[in-house]
Order: structure tokens, then sequence, then C-alpha cells
């Protein structure tokens, strides 16, 4: 992907109103709490400095293999007058744990961290959740400035406000909603990512069209291999696609109330996935082989279209995602779906289609139901 394709516009308003798209770098976000910008394409790391001011403290939390980035990161505090203290944290979801969040915040409080002071997420979806979370538990909430380095995070992670930590017992089951004062993120950072790690944010990308965008199915669809090696034009066009999707979902529910419910598609028995995995598997597989299990189950609840779970598999399995999963774990994943954040009380939520673009929740289907849907997904 070339730095020189910046993508549109994209307005995030949490409790406010939905912007247009348009030809740009910049998009104005709305919160309860006051406004701040999505800034996405070329040279887009300048803006940092917006955020910046003599004396600032900055706490850099950025994953490893970024050192380029990291180095251009701190001169722009340095030239700032701001100062710099970097805190490298493991790769992935090992970011994400109470160790890791404990040894932040004793470095901040080493630095004598202040309200003042700002936390910078430099990295893919594991490093804005825990950035994020950082800064909302420091003193009850510092400034964050988000720098998403892939396509997860780029399209799901960074936006939004969610952020969070995982236990033992589940993914981001501790967490709090804590929206950045920036999302700053160039293309052209994306462009080291490994392939696989490309693929797995192209679920997202997916399930964004399959809930809201049928548009994106069908330009997935029409060239997956250049979906699959990031062809400038179409990488620019399914980001900013996938992004709107988020944005419209946030503005009309940014705290997950009803509606934003919509954007767990597939990650219900994809999270469970991933703990019963120890989170040695991609979010994005993971979500991938949920978006499968919802569109079985939404079948055999007689909610969605009975061609529709085949459309799913064809069009993840044409960009190298996953769609099958050992049939031996049902017992231990259906615990931990249990734990699953929709859940109310001993009563499993999902999201499943009544159509491509057409999403709905299912309450508490019957246990057959779901062991049904499961055995869908045999090798």
């Amino acid at each position: 992907m070339s730095g020189g394709q910046p993508l549109r516009s994209i307005p995030v308003c949490p409790g406010g109103t939905v912007g247009t798209r348009s030809a740009g770098s910049s998009a104005s976000v709305l919160t309860a709490g006051g406004e701040y910008h999505v800034r996405v394409g070329s040279g887009v790391l300048d803006r940092l400095g917006d955020h910046l001011h003599p004396g600032r403290r900055v706490l850099v939390v950025a994953q490893p293999g970024r050192d380029d980035l990291v180095e251009q990161v701190r001169s722009t505090i340095d030239t700032a007058g701001a100062l710099a203290h970097l805190a490298r944290v493991p790769d992935a979801e090992a970011a994400k744990n109470v160790d890791v969040l404990s040894e932040l915040w004793a470095q901040m409080g080493r630095a004598g961290f202040t309200r003042d002071d700002l936390v910078v997420g430099l990295g893919g979806g594991a490093v804005t959740d825990l950035a994020g979370f950082t800064a909302a538990t420091w003193l009850r909430g510092v400034d964050v400035v988000h720098l998403p380095t892939s396509l997860l995070a780029a399209v799901d992670a960074a936006v939004g406000g969610k952020t969070g930590i995982n236990t033992a017992e589940g993914k981001n089951l501790v967490g709090a909603f804590h929206h950045p004062r920036a999302v700053l993120c160039d293309p052209a950072w994306m462009a080291r990512m490994p392939r696989a790690d490309y693929v797995s944010g192209l679920a997202e990308v997916i399930k964004c069209g399959l809930i809201a965008d049928p548009e994106i199915l069908t330009r997935v669809e029409a060239d997956p291999d250049a979906a699959v090696a990031a062809e400038p034009a179409l990488a620019v066009d399914l980001v900013a696609s996938a992004v709107q999707v988020k944005a419209d979902v946030v503005s009309a529910d940014p705290r997950e109330a009803s509606h934003r419910e919509i954007l767990n598609f597939g990650h219900t028995l994809g999270h469970a996935i991933e703990l019963v995995e120890d989170y040695r598997w991609r979010h994005g597989d993971a979500v991938a082989v949920g978006m499968v299990f919802a569109a079985e189950l939404g079948v055999l609840a007689g909610r969605t279209p009975p061609d529709l779970p085949e459309r799913v598999r064809s069009i993840l399995t044409a960009v190298g995602l996953p769609t099958t999963y050992r049939l031996d774990r049902w017992e231990a994943l259906r615990t931990a779906m249990g734990r699953d954040k929709k859940a109310r009380g001993s009563r499993l939520r999902f999201v499943v289609l009544e159509d491509v673009g057409r999403p709905g929740r299912l309450q508490a289907p019957d246990e057959d139901v779901l062991a049904r849907a499961y055995a869908a997904l045999e090798h």
C-alpha cells in the first residue's frame, strides 16, 4: 500500500450527527466530551504535533518491530519540546494483560505523569486497546492519540473509543469507553505487515460488508487477489468503506447500548476460539470462523437466507481466511461463549443476518441449534 494514496475523510460522531465522506485526510469526530479528528493518509504523523507542547510528558506504547516509526514519533515529540517516554510491550494479545498494564502505570508514576500529559498507542489493535485503557485509568483519564499500523487497528480497534485488556476468563472483559484525541494513520505503515496479518484484518472489512455495506463484498469478490495484495486503490476504498460503517454505527450508539452490537457479528464464537487457543489464533481468523457459525445459526433459527452461509464461506476462502474448526472443542467453546459481553445472565445473544446488510439479534437459541450450527464447521 502506497503512502501516496490518502484515504478519504471518515466522520465518526458518537452522540452527534454522521457527516458525509469527502476527499481529504481529516474527519471531525464529535463525542459527549468534545471533538477530535481522524486523519488517515500520507504524512499524517506531522499532525501529532497538534497534541504536543513544551514539557508535556508523552508515553509512547509501542509493539516490537517498528523502530523506524518509533524514532519518527520520538523526533516529533522532541521537536515540540515535549518529553518522550517509550514503553515497549509484547506483540499482539500478549500485551493486553494486567501485568503489562501495571508496568505502564508504574512507568507513568515514576515519571510523574499528570492529567495534562498524553499516551500514544503505536501499533496494532492490541496496542490501541491497551494504550486506550491505560489512558482511561490513569488519574481517571488522560489524553490518548492512536497511530494504528495494522489493517485491523485502522478499520476497527483505533476508532470508536472501546479499550480493554484480557483476563484468564475471557477477552476484553475489563475495559472502558475512552475516545482518543486523535487517530492518525498513514497507509504506508501497513505496507510492511506480514501477509497473514493483513488477511486477518480483511475479516473485519468483510464483516462490515456483511452487516451494512454490500458494495464491500462486491469489490472483494470481483478481485480477491488485489484485496489480499493491498493493491493501493482498492485498499484505500475498502478501508474507507469499512471505517464509514463503523463510524455510522458508533455515531448511533457510542456506548454499545444496543445498535453497536452489530459490529460483533462473528465475534461471540470468534472470541471464544481466541480464548480456547490461548490467543495463538489471529483475531480476524477466529472472527472469520465465527461469521460462518453465525450464518449457519441464523439459517437454523429461520432468520438467515439458506444460501447466505455459502456466500460467506466463498468470500472468506477467496482471501485465504479459515472457515472451519475442530469439532472436539465445542464444550470448551460453549463455556467460553457464556462469558461473552453480549450475554444477559445465562442467555446467549448473537448477531445474525436477516440478509446482507440487515443484521439482527438472536437471543437464547436452543442448545441443539447451537450444536448443529457448530457441526457445520467440520473440516
